[in-house]
């Protein structure tokens, strides 16, 4: 009897001391998982709205530094890369140019107004902008996707953009 609730015991013991420490946190299982719809994009639920993503970019053949945000725009966005755009100028402040299809606005992050270096979408024309100078004020319409890392004259010269997921 003394010897069944030594294993018992025993057996109990490891149960525990097994259960505490396999794997990691729910927290950073989830952050390791990506999203169905786009492998190179983090859930937003796992890393929060202020969570980015290294995107790979070239302005006329010349890479640049650039981010995506986890919002669902920005999702939507990167399952269509590769993307390559032509651009042209809009009030002498962006550069725009138009993906193959409209992106989605479901569940669009609180309206910013658009700085220089951001990559947004413009929801009722569907087409991106890379903002080489201040933009508008804050609007519904303007979606904030991400970031560009690079001098605003070279923005402002640009003609085409390419942009890749990174692996």
């Amino acid at each position: 009897m003394i010897r069944f609730v030594a294993a018992a015991t025993t057996a109990a013991l490891l149960l525990t001391a097994t259960a505490c420490t396999q794997g990691t946190t729910p927290a950073a299982d989830a952050t390791a998982r990506t999203s169905p719809t786009s492998p190179t994009i983090p859930s937003t639920a796992s890393l929060g709205e202020a969570a980015v993503v290294n995107i790979r970019v070239t302005l006329d053949g010349q890479p640049v530094t650039a981010t995506l945000n986890t919002s669902p725009a920005a999702r939507d966005l990167a399952s269509l890369l590769p993307l390559t755009l032509d651009l042209e100028d809009f009030h002498e402040t962006e550069r725009i140019g138009s993906p193959p299809r409209k992106l989605t606005t479901e569940q669009a992050p609180e309206p910013a107004a658009a700085e220089a270096g951001d990559i947004a979408y413009y929801a009722p024309w569907g087409n991106l902008a890379f903002f080489y100078r201040d933009g508008p004020p804050a609007s519904a319409d303007l979606l904030i996707l991400g970031r560009i890392d690079t001098n605003p004259d070279r923005l402002a010269r640009a003609e085409h953009i390419t942009i890749e997921a990174t692996p």
